[in-house]
């Protein structure tokens, strides 16, 4: 019988790219494999087994300068990759090695091809169940085997991880070999950059040797742990649990403080640990992960971006154009000056208009404004605005403390202490609260959202502005979140109250960067007397979407549809809550609609109802940014799918332990700093 190590390698690790070529000592990881496992014995032949990806080409050439045969075949589908190189090498038998581990032992494969051999089985290793430590895996199998399971299984993680099917299927003969004692803790592998590290460590510790036993590699660990211990909080297979998002999630945090841009686009903020976190593509109000599989969004709609769903046809196609005349020149150009026309049109109250990309760009322009139109410093606002230092001083407290957080976790670190005193909260639908900052302090902006999570009472917001007009205070709506969401145009239109300023974004451009800051001429031309200026706010990509997505706006009344849609969610909620006689508070917009639990248990239910609904295909939460592709029968058919998870969810309420149902932490409840 000809025995084949196949040893698995691919230079596109999710979590540590280009591992297998990375030098220890000055030599790629993949040659100190090679040149270990070739001591073996009892194998014939090795050869490495990658895919045809181009960017596996350095390491095919230098395996193949080696004097090793290397064999490619599919990126994904690794079993047929195996079946392919063992057919090309005639091989009977073969023996699964791994390009992430080299400290593989040759005297322990030859143990284990001849316990194979004498045990007359169709698969063996010393995997199932785990004894020895975490990268000296091992698994033999007949070439015959190998191929009845490629010809069999359809399981795509049976393809993937190639040996899964061999032993969990019933239908071949296996027998595997166990240490005396349980090592299966300790972590000799390499998948991440702290394993990397331990393995440079105890290559360095007995250079120029590379011919070490695994025995060795054990005692050094039993008596000098600290070379071993950074990397003892990673998890045995996790790469066999994780699906490529989730492994991408924990390399990004390696590279980007907090792992992103947007704090409400976390993982941690949905499922911890179990959230795809990235997407392949997204259309309607479909989004697929990066493994392929699709979901129906029933959650944050690119954090309430896309009214008209995800790459509406239209707004791509205009934007495409955009793209092939081209996005940028020396000229500006000529769509955002027909965009600020349009902007007036819709609010004829307001007479100038000024863009930028981001909803915090918009709020830091247009308090600058109006700061330089009023002449004074001091704000009063309520509501959330963004992350600059205006802002974020609210949270400034004396020179040593904070004050308390206007939302869990925001810190106002790296905001100037001098910024304290500057701008002052007030409660919406607290006029006295307001009236009593006003009398105290020379304010001279308001700044405030429309309406968020309850709707205005008692005339409060005409009381708002007629207590700006009074005073001769700059009154700004920010309509970033709420514009377009329930009229054509700011949400203040519904109320019949004008502002002196107004800003949009999200829904504006239906998932292009454009904001606009509207207001009236003798408040915006403020801003001819202080700079506020940018590159990329001329960009023409942003205006051109903006325009298409407000004439398809127009055209279907699509504020008026996803209002309705919202309500209806709303009352589906509240249906679910009636029938397993659970208690719900609902908040928010319509087409913004949430709820929450009345329980201590509220998060954890939260994240109970994201874990479940995964698993059937949505993203889901307690809460859903509505869009025009949320239509009748994709709401009812969600509604379906949520119904036993809140018969769950009652259950936990009369005794039985939530957190017994959770395969992971609890969702964040608030912004977290992230180690």
């Amino acid at each position: 019988m000809k025995v084949v190590a196949l040893v698995q390698a691919r230079m596109g690790s999710t979590r540590l790219p280009n591992k297998v070529m990375k030098p220890i000592g000055g030599i790629p990881m993949i040659e100190l494999l090679l040149s270990r496992l070739s001591q073996a014995k009892e194998v014939d032949q090795v050869v490495v087994a990658t895919s045809g990806d181009d960017r596996n080409q350095p390491l095919v050439e230098h395996v193949r300068k080696l004097g090793y045969a290397c064999e490619q075949g599919s990126e994904n589908d690794v079993l047929d990759r195996f079946v392919q190189a063992g057919r090309v090498h005639h091989a009977d038998v073969v023996v699964r090695i791994t390009g992430d581990c080299p400290l593989v032992d040759p005297g322990l494969v030859d143990e284990a091809i001849r316990r194979f051999k004498a045990a007359e089985v169709d698969y063996f290793s010393n995997v199932s169940p785990p004894t020895y430590p975490d990268g000296l895996d091992i698994e033999v199998c007949t070439f015959k085997s190998l191929e009845q399971a490629s010809q069999e299984t359809r399981k795509l993680s049976d393809r993937e991880h190639v040996t899964p099917y061999l032993r969990e299927s019933g239908r071949f003969k296996t027998a595997a070999m166990q240490h005396s004692q349980d090592l299966s803790a300790l972590r000799w592998t390499v998948d991440e950059s702290a394993d990397f590290a331990v393995i440079e460590r105890v290559f360095l510790y007995f250079h120029p040797r590379t011919d070490f036993t695994w025995g060795e590699v054990l005692r050094l660990q039993q008596h000098r742990p600290d070379i071993f211990n950074i990397n003892e909080h990673l998890v045995r297979n996790e790469g066999a649990i994780l699906g490529t998002g989730q492994k991408l999630w924990k390399r990004a945090k390696q590279v980007i403080p907090g792992g992103n841009m947007l704090l409400s686009k976390r993982a941690e903020m949905f499922l911890p640990d179990q959230w795809p976190a990235y997407f392949s593509k997204a259309k309607g109000c479909k989004v697929w992960d990066l493994d392929g599989r699709d979901y129906i969004d029933m959650s944050i709609m690119g954090i309430g971006t896309n009214v008209l769903g995800y790459g509406h046809p239209e707004v791509d196609e205009a934007v495409r154009k955009t793209i092939d005349a081209g996005n940028m020149s020396t000229f500006n150009c000529p769509e955002e000056v027909y965009l600020a026309e349009r902007l007036v049109e819709l609010h004829p109250w307001a007479h100038m208009v000024r863009f930028a990309r981001s909803g915090g760009e918009a709020n830091a322009v247009a308090i600058r404004i109006a700061r330089a139109s009023s002449g004074k410093d001091k704000v009063a606002f309520c509501g959330y605005h963004g992350w600059h230092d205006w802002y974020l001083a609210a949270n400034l407290g004396d020179e040593t403390h904070l004050a308390g957080h206007l939302l869990p976790g925001l810190e106002p670190k790296g905001v100037p202490g001098n910024l304290r005193d500057t701008i002052f909260p007030f409660t919406y639908n607290r006029l006295d609260e307001l009236e009593s900052l006003i009398n105290t302090h020379d304010v001279g902006v308001i700044k405030m959202e429309v309406s968020r999570n309850q709707g205005p009472e008692n005339g409060f917001l005409e009381k708002v502005r007629k207590l700006a007009t009074d005073r001769g205070i700059v009154l700004i709506f920010d309509e970033c979140t709420s514009g377009f969401r329930q009229t054509f145009g700011g949400l203040h239109k519904l109320y019949g109250v004008e502002p002196d300023m107004a800003m949009f974004g999200k829904a504006l451009g239906n998932g292009y960067a454009i904001t606009a800051t509207i207001g009236r001429r003798e408040v915006m031309e403020a801003a001819q007397t202080t700079f506020i200026s940018s590159t990329f706010w001329t960009e023409r990509i942003g205006p051109t979407a903006a325009l298409k997505t407000l004439e398809v706006m127009e055209r279907l009344k699509s504020w008026d549809t996803i209002t309705q849609t919202g309500l209806s969610i709303r009352q589906g909620w509240q249906r679910l809550a009636d029938k397993h006689h659970l208690e719900i508070d609902h908040w928010g917009l319509p087409a913004l609609t949430g709820f929450t639990f009345r329980s201590s248990n509220a998060l954890a239910y939260k994240t109970l109802i994201t874990q479940e609904m995964l698993t059937k295909g949505y993203l889901s939460g307690n809460s859903v940014y509505v869009c025009i592709e949320h239509t009748p029968d994709v709401v009812a058919d969600f509604f379906a799918a949520l119904d036993p998870i809140f018969m769950l969810v009652k259950e936990c309420e009369e005794g039985r332990d939530v957190m017994g149902l959770l395969k992971g932490p609890v969702c964040h409840g608030g912004f977290k700093r992230l180690n």
